[in-house]
């Protein structure tokens, strides 16, 4: 649900990713799973928070190819007071506590998760499947030699400049 429609008070829920495991007994993605809204995600990288240094640094991942990727995803739609729909996605993922990449990613003892990643052979593949049975066969990981991951640190933050806008005050004084 788009986060205007929840009235104040109510506690705003994540749906950025989905944990493929759990996905189809949460009413948020339940119906999109069973009603097959598969949707693919594209990009050129994606981001993790890498804590190896002790602190949370941010690591790019891609492909070790360089090329775009695509992430499995579901859509839903909402419709609007005036009759238009919006629509959202969210990002499935995998346990990734065994992979010799993704593991390194999130905080210390927490678990480890991975997007979904759906080869470039099986994109129309994804889009079409017919059945749950057959898109459970998707949520895996990505291969760790196909993938290419480099800190990516987000540049340190401008100071805020704070503007006087009071004619009064004078430049010299």
């Amino acid at each position: 649900m788009p986060r205007r429609h929840i009235p104040p008070g109510v506690k705003v829920f994540d749906t950025t990713n989905a944990h493929s495991e759990s996905m189809e007994q949460k009413r948020s993605f339940s119906g999109a799973w069973k009603n097959l809204q598969f949707c693919l995600i594209p990009c050129q990288t994606f981001f993790e928070p890498n804590y190896e240094s002790g602190k949370a640094v941010r690591w790019k991942i891609g492909l070790a190819n360089g090329d775009p990727l695509a992430i499995a995803g579901l859509w839903r739609s909402w419709k609007e007071v005036d009759g238009s729909h919006t629509l959202a996605i969210t990002m499935l993922t995998v346990n990734s506590d065994e992979h010799p990449l993704m593991n390194r990613f999130h905080k210390p003892g927490d678990e480890k998760r991975s997007v979904v990643i759906v080869p470039p052979t099986g994109h129309g593949d994804w889009l079409s499947c017919r059945s749950i049975d057959e898109a459970r066969a998707f949520l895996q990981l990505y291969p760790a030699e196909a993938m290419h991951a480099e800190p990516f640190p987000l540049p340190p933050r401008k100071p805020k400049v704070v503007v006087d806008d009071d004619p009064q005050t004078s430049l010299i004084e």
